[in-house]
């Protein structure tokens, strides 16, 4: 307890704060809001530093491709594939990954980078992908839409 010029002031303190979320329900329910959210924007810093997939920037991606002749493996839809894809980009549906995994057989001595579009999906192949007994592969960080916003070139068709 402090006293100036006559008044007395508590020091705020966790048993003072408790006192104030019981007062009221509501106080509850946003502390408890103010918590979770918190979470939710810690959570991916979190995850992406226990993750071990191998993630690459565009940057990387552009220099395993200029200087390994890396394999762009894309994984979206025929659609989107058509659309826009990275130059020379090897399609293969994640759907159909499984019945065309050969096709990736003559590129094991290559790094693979797989890519996606937002840089979901590409994470999760490029682990089945280690599983199935290819060494270097590589999931695109940020997917096609960081290869655009980055300026690199895009094919289409």
């Amino acid at each position: 307890m402090t006293r100036l010029a006559g008044a007395s002031f508590q020091e705020p303190g966790l048993e003072q704060f408790l006192v104030f979320l019981q007062k009221n329900p509501f106080h509850m329910l946003l502390f408890g809001l103010a918590v979770a959210s918190g979470a939710m924007l810690i959570w991916p810093l979190v995850m992406r530093l226990l993750r071990r997939t191998g993630e690459i920037g565009t940057f990387e991606a552009v220099q395993l491709i200029n200087r390994r002749d890396a394999v762009v493996l894309d994984v979206r839809d025929s659609g989107e594939f058509a659309a826009g894809h990275i130059v020379n980009a090897k399609h293969i549906p994640e759907a159909q990954l499984a019945g065309r995994i050969k096709e990736l057989e003559k590129y094991r001595s290559r790094p693979i980078i797989v890519s996606c579009r937002t840089g979901t999906r590409a994470p999760v192949v490029a682990g089945a992908l280690r599983k199935r007994g290819l060494a270097e592969v590589f999931a695109l960080r940020g997917g096609v839409a960081a290869w655009q916003q980055a300026s690199m070139p895009l094919e289409k068709g």
